[in-house]
């Protein structure tokens, strides 16, 4: 971190990230490349996140709609950009740094039916603007730069009054103080020519709420060309060198080397005068650099079976994985295996994986055969690793397949199953709301020493939590004394399970994908890997699905 204050009165720089043209362009992954650049060189950073749904938090959006539910280590259950942030950051973030509408309405009309307005008319302006802007300056406190992502494009109706709060905090801060990156799409015509009218009008649309971007940043397949870069400056009324490719990249890690040689991180420091403060060029932090370019050597292939047919709805896991992999020196493969379809062609990726990765979700849709998928595991030692729902999955299929419990289930799925050995955590018999009810956050896990949770975690570890159901403490005592071990727990509750004779079957009712980033492997994907790598061919044994 820099001694000297990146401002000169002390107070945080802040980087305003917008976008245009259409959802999903990687504003965030810019904004975190940002970040990461600017840490780099020795500053403290933070970001925000600006969700403008209704809804207070992430908690009861469908994947397909929106992505995995990222969840904090305050509980906090958020858009997955927290988690990108999170893993470029290396900073674990709070829910107060994840601001949505419906979080701002519900506070600003709190307030109103306790009298804090005193009599006042309440109005989107100054009420709801106001509580944006103090939002983000509590978020930036004790930072050097806090960077504000504003989810969605300008012109959305429901973007109206982030932009009108961005428009008065220009005003409300010194001029070197704030920044306005947008982010836009540069698309390639039929006849191979980058096109910047889609910017040129997003950028107009900026420019008619009173916002004039200082940086613009061309999302494309390859780099800007010098002609297209000129011409967007021309249009966009910004300087010829702050206009900025960031084209498509095999790894999203390699976004901050890209970005780098653009020179955007240096622009940016110059712009909110604090490359004075900055390390030198030559002592800025290498790291990130050596573990994302590092050399692979082979291939491992991992199953992961779920139900959502997309990456964004495992994206954690899939970045855990991911980060293994580099620690590892191997290329991961993920094949995708929807478990609906494992009786048909997807089984077939089931037997040709290295490993099997189950993992965590609500509902009944598939789970049969996910409990196919963790039996087949462990009947032909191939290296597994269940989480949260995976873990419970496993729990069931060892309770009807060895201890010979006859349609054993969960109550989440089977109510009147005639051994729920998966049942309702008990301070959730009367939660009646579904948003934000769950035993959620991070919680202490104290491992049994001898194990393999102890091998990779030590003597205990502290793991992230989204569930409502657990193992049935009525079936404990019968499960390990048929060899399924519960190395780990949080007083009565199970929170890691292993079995003895296994390569690697591993079960958390945690999500340590959450925890994990690159250079600081999350230890069960670690130790999935070790036992993949390791893994020598094996007869198979046919598992009925």
């Amino acid at each position: 971190m820099p001694t000297n204050s990146a401002s000169p009165d002390g107070g945080p720089k802040f980087v305003f990230v917008t976008g245009g043209v259409m959802s999903g362009l990687g504003k965030g992954i810019t904004a975190a490349s940002t970040g990461r650049l600017l840490e780099n060189a020795g500053f403290d950073v933070t970001a925000v996140k600006i969700d403008p749904y209704l809804n207070v938090d992430a908690g009861t959006m469908n994947p397909y709609q929106h992505g995995e539910v990222y969840v904090l280590n305050d509980g906090g259950e958020v858009d997955l950009d927290l988690g990108n942030y999170e893993r470029f950051l290396d900073e674990d973030m709070s829910f107060d740094q994840n601001i949505t509408t419906g979080k701002l309405y519900k506070n600003v009309i709190e307030k109103e039916r306790a009298g804090d307005y005193l009599g006042k008319t309440v109005q989107i302006i100054p009420h709801i603007t106001d509580d944006i802007k103090r939002r983000i300056r509590e978020a930036a406190a004790g930072h050097d730069v806090c960077l504000i992502e504003v989810g969605g494009t300008v012109g959305d109706i429901e973007g109206g009054p982030y932009y009108e709060a961005i428009r008065q905090f220009t005003h409300e801060e010194n001029e070197e103080d704030v920044l306005l990156a947008h982010v836009t799409l540069v698309p390639f015509s039929k006849n191979g020519e980058q096109k910047t009218k889609p910017t040129q009008h997003s950028v107009k649309e900026l420019r008619s709420i009173g916002l004039q971007p200082d940086i613009v940043v061309g999302r494309c397949e390859e780099k800007l060309d010098p002609d297209t870069k000129e011409k967007i400056a021309l249009f966009c009324d910004v300087p010829r060198e702050a206009v900025f490719s960031n084209p498509d990249v095999e790894d999203i890690y390699h976004v901050p080397l890209v970005v780098e040689e653009e020179g955007l991180d240096e622009h940016v420091m110059e712009r909110l005068d604090i490359e004075d403060a900055a390390q030198p060029a030559a002592e800025r932090a290498g790291w990130w650099r050596d573990v994302v370019t590092r050399e692979k050597s082979g291939t491992v292939k991992v199953a992961l079976v779920g139900k959502y047919a997309l990456e964004d709805a495992y994206l954690s896991i899939h970045e855990a994985l991911k980060h293994a992999g580099l620690e590892h020196g191997v290329e991961v493969e993920v094949l995708w295996v929807d478990a609906e379809e494992m009786a048909n062609t997807h089984q077939r990726r089931v037997r040709e994986a290295d490993a099997i990765v189950v993992p965590g979700g609500f509902g009944t849709r598939g789970t049969r055969e996910k409990i196919d998928a963790a039996r087949y595991a462990r009947e032909n030692e191939v290296p597994y690793l269940g989480l949260c729902l995976g873990f419970q999955m496993a729990v069931i299929e060892y309770a009807r397949n060895v201890l010979g419990l006859e349609g054993a289930h969960s109550t989440e799925m089977v109510p009147e199953t005639p051994h729920p050995v998966i049942g309702l955590l008990p301070e959730q018999y009367d939660v009646e709301d579904l948003g934000g009810t769950m035993r959620l956050g991070a919680h202490a896990t104290e491992i049994q020493p001898g194990t393999l949770a102890a091998e990779l975690y030590g003597e205990s570890c502290t793991e992230r939590h989204r569930h409502r159901y657990e193992v049935n403490p009525e079936y404990i005592d019968d499960l390990e004394a048929e060899g399924l071990r519960f190395s780990g727990r949080a007083n009565n509750r199970m929170e890691v399970l292993e079995l003895d004779d296994h390569p690697f079957f591993f079960g958390t009712q945690f999500h340590p994908e959450f925890r994990s980033r690159p250079g600081r492997a999350s230890p069960p994907f670690v130790g999935l890997l070790d036992a993949a790598i390791e893994k020598e061919p094996t007869e198979t044994t046919e598992v009925e699905v």
